[in-house]
């Protein structure tokens, strides 16, 4: 039997929904030793895993959504790699292993798993001063879904459930609403696979379903994304300060999508470091 902290090299590790062990529970693309780009392609129960600071705890944690396009999760360069940046200014970070929305699960299985990780944190008592969200690419989607309200067309045991307060957001090329049928970009652009994906996307607009009590959010995306066109920053931006958030955004000219923690050599590169200014202005890293 696997011990579950030993897969992405975490401290803690908790499952979301039942006590089974963490065998067969998804499928890495990417040995244990190697773990910087690590793929997480299928997905049968999903799994919460800690990174606690790495300094002076703030009292704060955070759940670190990677992307991968709901089809796989890059749990490597968009999760891990995240969480130890965030661990360093004190955070209690959370890289969550969610599943994917596809027939063996259904739309709102990303959405509902990442409520319940959000309540296992607080619960467990991690957040005594605050609890954030950081996503990128589809995770960014997913963290501003979690901003916005859960979907009356959706029942599941997670939509009776209220999500914690979130008091910040972190949100990078995610794509928040060009995918969802009439709201396109690409003219006559196909409907995403499989099915459940493009539902999703097509139920969960969170620029124009945002909650009343949205927190204060830093976006981050880049002008020439060949895969999430930047109009997604600024449909969110928009959509937040509608609903009085305040409201930190950052159009790098030229980067590739997924640029991460790792794109060298250009400016997008300084992105962490205005997130951090931006955290400390906000009193987030106190």
């Amino acid at each position: 039997m696997a011990k579950p902290t030993n897969l992405l090299n975490a401290a803690e590790a908790f499952p979301l929904w039942d006590d089974e062990p963490i065998d067969d529970a998804f499928t890495l693309s990417e040995s244990n030793d190697n773990l910087d780009h690590a793929v997480v392609t299928t997905v049968s129960r999903p799994w919460l895993f800690g990174f606690p600071s790495g300094t002076a705890s703030n009292g704060r944690a955070i759940l670190v959504l990677g992307g991968g396009g709901y089809v796989e999760l890059m749990v490597g360069r968009e999760g891990i790699a995240v969480a130890k940046w965030l661990s360093t200014l004190g955070f209690h970070a959370f890289v969550l292993v969610h599943r994917f929305p596809n027939t063996l699960s259904s739309p709102q299985a990303p959405l509902d798993d990442a409520r319940r990780a959000l309540n296992i944190i607080q619960e467990k008592g991690f957040a005594a001063q605050g609890l954030g969200v950081c996503g990128l690419s589809s995770g960014g989607h997913l963290a501003a879904s979690l901003l916005a309200a859960y979907p009356s067309s959706w029942t599941s045991p997670a939509s009776s459930v209220d999500v914690p307060k979130i008091d910040f957001a972190i949100i990078g090329y995610a794509p928040i609403s060009t995918n969802a049928k009439g709201r396109t970009i690409v003219p006559d652009k196909a409907p995403l696979v499989p099915p459940e994906k493009q539902e999703l996307y097509d139920t969960l607009q969170p620029d124009v379903q945002l909650r009343d009590d949205v927190p204060p959010t830093f976006i981050v995306y880049a002008g020439s994304d060949p895969v999430v066109p930047v109009v997604n920053a600024y449909r969110l931006a928009e959509g937040l300060g509608k609903k009085g958030a305040q409201v930190e955004l950052h159009v790098f000219a030229e980067a590739p999508h997924g640029f991460a923690l790792d794109t060298v050599e250009l400016p997008v590169s300084a992105w962490t470091g205005l997130c951090e200014a931006w955290m400390r202005q906000r009193g987030i890293l106190g």
